[in-house]
């Protein structure tokens, strides 16, 4: 199939967040896309869409994301104009996408993934042992706050939303002790001066998909899939297939704790999986290695295995909370 390209007066149209780590994935998509098929960058525009997630009010008032909806929050708004036709593309941070796309949607796009780990963020101290007994921790992460309370039930876990630059706004005016981002959000912004310290997926398993990016299209444009095909990596999405699956037979939401990593290495992949209480009361984790292939069904398998240990009274505060 013949492509056709876009140009400086009939550009793709890019649609994203509008915080400066969005901004930044939409600049990379655009790279890629402009030096695969030997285009000026102005063939390209990148569109700000504001979702319900980003509400100022709603990130000044710390409040928990399972209080004013779920992941689709970060995506409901870009969603709609893709299927308008407002935009042709969009960019999305994966970790923040539903298991589940809108019908005439597709997400089958992923871009080389980025650092997978959390990285522990702090003036004073280095690694979670540093922290002192009852010291005050900020994450607006369910999964971050069910494992740290596993580990140190000591904490005072509270929540912190807002973007990068906000949340490291709140911990230099002292609201914390420390806070956890993303490494792959400090790599793509370039912020070597944050006083983080990386830590490693066996001390804390990160979110399902962190640090990939994904580019989603209408399901009928052939044409932009012809062009998305040329900066898809095959290894991403090996691996995100089969954490998504085991995300998606958990049933995961923002009130559900769940961490997961696929790994590569030659044709086998290894899925390690992890399902929490919100209390950090109790965790259970597994892994499950087999073909590349099967990664969608080991996703499948691995979350029936935790299902299965978990038993119905694992998640009785689901059901308290509803």
């Amino acid at each position: 199939m013949t492509v056709r390209l876009p140009n400086t007066t009939a550009p793709m149209k890019i649609g994203t967040r509008g915080s400066p780590l969005a901004m930044a994935q939409a600049y990379e998509t655009r790279a890629r896309l402009a030096a695969a098929f030997d285009l000026p960058l102005e063939a390209f525009e990148i569109i700000v869409i504001k979702v319900m997630g980003d509400d100022r009010s709603m990130v000044a008032a710390d409040r928990p994301l399972k209080e004013i909806g779920n992941k689709g929050l970060f995506t409901r708004e870009i969603e709609e104009d893709l299927l308008a036709g407002k935009i042709d593309i969009a960019v999305h941070s994966m970790k923040d996408m539903p298991t589940v796309q809108p019908d005439g949607l597709i997400l089958d796009t992923y871009l080389p993934r980025e650092d997978v780990r959390d990285a522990f963020v702090s003036p004073s101290a280095s690694q979670i042992a540093d922290l002192a007994e009852g010291a005050i921790v900020g994450t607006s992460s369910l999964r971050r706050r069910a494992q740290l309370l596993n580990k140190r039930g000591d904490l005072n876990v509270v929540e912190f939303r807002g973007n990068v630059q906000t949340r490291l706004k709140k911990l230099q005016d002292g609201v914390a002790a420390c806070t956890f981002l993303a490494c792959a959000g400090l790599n793509r912004l370039d912020m070597k001066y944050v006083p983080a310290t990386p830590v490693a997926t066996t001390d804390m398993l990160p979110a399902i998909a962190q640090g990939a990016i994904g580019i989603e299209r209408r399901t009928n444009d052939t044409n932009t899939a012809g062009m998305l095909a040329a900066i898809h990596d095959g290894a991403t999405g090996q691996r995100l297939a089969a954490e998504r699956q085991f995300l998606l037979t958990l049933d995961g939401s923002c009130e559900t704790p769940i961490a997961g990593l696929a790994t590569l290495d030659g044709t086998t992949l290894t899925l390690t999986g992890e399902v929490l209480r919100p209390d950090g009361s109790e965790a259970l984790s597994d892994s499950i290695s087999g073909p590349i292939t099967d990664g969608s069904a080991m996703g499948t398998e691995l979350a029936k295995t935790l299902l299965n240990r978990a038993g119905p009274a694992f998640f009785d505060w689901h059901v308290s909370s509803d």
